[in-house]
This record gives structure tokens, sequence and C-alpha cells, in this order.
């Protein structure tokens, strides 16, 4: 079972019909980076569970009944009285999304340790979960102890640098868990804003350097890459699709790299090591199919296993 930690907020996403420049209308969506490489887990036909604290209002009862529909296992899911983490989202050329996060006092900050099932064979971390405190530190701890247990650690950072108060205090404690992570996921403009100065490309060899078998770039409509355990770059380009907006797709290719991973039976450190060029073509091909079919609909709303069938 892959276990995936980490928040779940609404987004609040604009009408289509709204004019630059005037106020419209804003659609309530189901989201958050790790609640969506849940989601997209279980509608992909890997088992899954969701490690996070959820408000116990309205909002949170359809993050939770999503959950459920989407297969995932709600056990280690904790409710409070919090209100639900929100999003405002706009929308940019290509249907590209930034975001204005309302997270103060919201029940994601306050997610409790769990001991995880004994069935877990991967962890999976990412984007506000590893930042909001007290929230954050218990989420490390999770990543340092289920590493130290053999269980493979996956982490998206998903960076945004709105919440990031202090960037090199950040990147010190990023690097810090770097020798715990197996799978290394990073969009372009993360693997920009972690480099800085340094040469992006660099960055990523001296990142893999301190630990993690493999690091997937995404780079959007231009494809995914890999650099492998051996050195090697392996790209596969992007899937054509009308772009309704782009919320979710590095999620659902996380998603899709780990549930191929399962798949595969390549769900460890050894296993993703000794993958070929053959293999990760096929696993990043996979991935970048099922996010095309995630930008063609408004807000995060991954495939199912059967419309990526074949």
């Amino acid at each position: 079972m892959i276990v995936v930690g980490g928040e779940a907020l609404v987004d609040l996403v604009p009408d289509p019909s709204t004019v630059e420049g005037e106020l419209g209308p804003l659609h309530p969506r189901l989201g958050g980076g790790p609640y969506n490489v849940a989601v997209a887990l279980g509608r992909l036909g890997a088992p899954a569970a969701f490690h996070a604290r959820l408000s116990t209002d309205q909002l949170g009862d359809k993050l939770v009944e999503r959950l459920g529909e989407s297969r995932v296992r709600t056990e280690l899911v904790q409710r409070g009285p919090e209100p639900t983490t929100l999003a405002v989202v706009g929308l940019g050329e290509g249907g590209a999304a930034r975001y204005s996060f309302h997270t103060e006092g919201t029940a994601a900050r306050f997610v409790e340790d769990v001991e995880l099932p004994a069935e877990t064979a991967a962890l999976s971390l990412g984007t506000l979960g590893m930042v909001l405190e007290p929230g954050a530190t218990v989420y490390e701890r999770a990543l340092l102890r289920e590493a130290e247990r053999g269980r493979f650690i996956a982490l998206d950072p998903n960076i945004r640098p709105e919440l990031i108060a202090d960037r090199d205090a950040y990147c010190e404690r990023f690097e810090s868990w770097l020798p715990s992570v197996g799978l290394l996921k990073l969009s372009v403009e993360d693997a920009r804003w972690l480099a800085g100065d340094e040469d992006e490309f660099a960055a990523l060899l001296r990142w893999q350097r301190l630990g993690p078998a493999a690091v997937v770039l995404t780079r959007g409509a231009e494809g995914i890459s890999v650099l492998t355990a051996a050195g090697e770059v392996v790209t596969v380009p992007g899937v054509r699709a009308e772009v309704e907006d782009t919320i979710g797709a590095g999620d659902t290719v996380q998603a899709a790299l780990l549930a191929w991973l399962h798949r595969s039976g390549a769900l460890s450190d050894g296993g993703v090591r000794g993958l070929g060029r053959a293999e990760w073509e096929r696993c990043l091909e996979f991935a970048a199919r099922a996010a095309a079919v995630t930008v063609a609909r408004p807000g995060a709303d991954p495939p199912w296993a059967d419309e990526l069938a074949g």
C-alpha cells in the first residue's frame, strides 16, 4: 500500500466566462497536492491511504467523500473543528494556475503522527504538508522514520514560494530529506527555485547524489524527463490535450509514476535503480497520458484506470 501524507484543501477556481481584470464567480474544486496524489492513485488501481487532518466542516465532509469514491483508504484521516484550507486560483495563459492560500489556523496544519499500517510499502509526501507547521515537522519525522524502516519514500516539494518565509532555511531542510528519498519529482519551476543561482542540471545531479534513486522533472506540455540512477536522462514528449487548466497535473504525474512502479514490482529503491531506458519510457509515457486527461478537465480531476487502458 502507498500512504500519501499532506494537505487537502479547496481550490476556488474562476468561472471561464470571467473577463480579464474583473471579478467573477468562483467554483469550489476539491484539491491539495497530496490529496490529488491519493485520489489519482486510488483511481489508477493502486492501493492507497491518505494521512492528513481534515475539517469537520462541510468542505471536509466532501473531501472525505471523494476519497471513498476514489477507493482511497481513510483510516489515517483525522478530523477536527478547524476550517478547511482554501486556495484562490488565478488562471493565466494556457490554463496555467497561480494560487493565493488561506492557511492560518486551518485543519491541515494540525495533523498528528500515527503508526502506518504494516502493509505500507511506500510513503509519498509534499507541497504544503512539508511547509505548514506544526504539521510539517510531523511529516518530516515520518519521512525519516519510515525510510529508516526500509519503506520507499517519494517526495514532490511542489514549491509555493509565497508560503516560504526563509528560502535558505527551506532549501537546507529540503536537502536534509534527500538521503531518505527514493523518488524525487520536481517541476521545472520547482527546480529553478530550489537551484537559485546554481546551474539547474548541476543541481539535479547534486540532489541525486544525496540519495534519490531517480529524479523526475516535469516540463509541462514539453514532456517529462528522468535522471536515472545510471546518470542517464530519459525524456518523453507531452501528450497533446485541449487544456482546461493545469490544476493537479503534476500531482497526477506523481501518482501515475507510483502506480506504474507498484504495478511493475519496482516500488523500492532497488527496483527504481534497476529500471532501464525502455522501462522508464513506458513509465513516463503512462504518466504523461494520465496528466493529459487531468488538464483537459476543470480542477484536479485525475483519470480512472479504464480511461488509460491500452
